[in-house]
């Protein structure tokens, strides 16, 4: 399995400095950015270096940027960065937010690194973390407020679609969903990003809310811890 390359942007010098000690003594990690400040981060990314960041771990608060700020950047010229917030200021009416915002997990400050650990993983496999009570929490807040899809006919989606959806939400890379489906990877992504563009999500995360919506999945079968 190749190496997880990390970035590390936090305000608190005491954090990145244990974060990149603790990830150095973990096989398959490897830090390979880390500051204090956000428009480091814009230089590193600008550089266009040949390191690439599969994962970025990223405060809200900060002194010179503001963290919401650094996502919204990020996803706008990075977008295959796949970004963790950890932040103090967790709080799970902000849950909805992040994820229309792009993030892959909003995780709060605190929690254990081994845990930290275990999700970079899922997140680098399948492009997102949430467990049961934030997709509780996702399913309350984003049916409330999102728009409701321009085809509203069980013809949405194809049955192959609805597979694939499935799949996917059972965490399922594009490679292993190819595998038990008898196709291509390249066809795979294809099928994803159709289903993304019909559906109006930008993620995995907003599939898993669409797929409860509509009943494809249920949440007692999502394997997520």
């Amino acid at each position: 399995m190749e190496k997880i390359n990390l970035a590390l942007v936090d305000d608190d010098y005491l954090i990145v400095t244990l974060l990149k000690s603790f990830f150095a003594q973990v096989d398959g990690f490897d830090v390979v950015f880390d500051t204090t400040d956000g428009h480091q981060l814009y230089k590193f990314l600008e550089q266009k270096n040949e390191v690439i960041i599969d994962v970025l771990l990223l405060d809200l608060k900060m002194k010179t940027v503001d963290g919401l700020e650094v996502l919204k950047q990020v996803k706008i010229k990075n977008p295959e960065i796949k970004v963790i917030v950890i932040s103090s200021h967790y709080q799970d009416n902000s849950i909805g937010f992040m994820v229309k915002e792009g993030v892959a997990a909003f995780l709060p400050k605190g929690l254990s690194p081994f845990e930290l650990v275990d999700i970079i993983k899922q997140v680098q496999q399948t492009g997102f973390y949430f467990n049961n009570e934030q997709i509780l929490i996702l399913r309350e807040q984003i049916s409330t407020k999102a728009p409701k899809p321009l085809v509203e006919n069980e013809d949405c989606l194809t049955d192959r679609e609805k597979e694939i959806v499935r799949l996917l939400c059972h965490q399922k890379t594009a490679k292993e969903i190819g595998e038990t489906l008898f196709i291509t990877q390249r066809t795979v992504e294809g099928h994803k990003n159709n289903i993304f563009s019909k559906i109006g999500v930008r993620n995995v995360a907003g599939l898993i809310v669409y797929a409860l919506n509509k009943q494809i999945v249920s949440l007692g079968e999502l394997s997520i811890n």
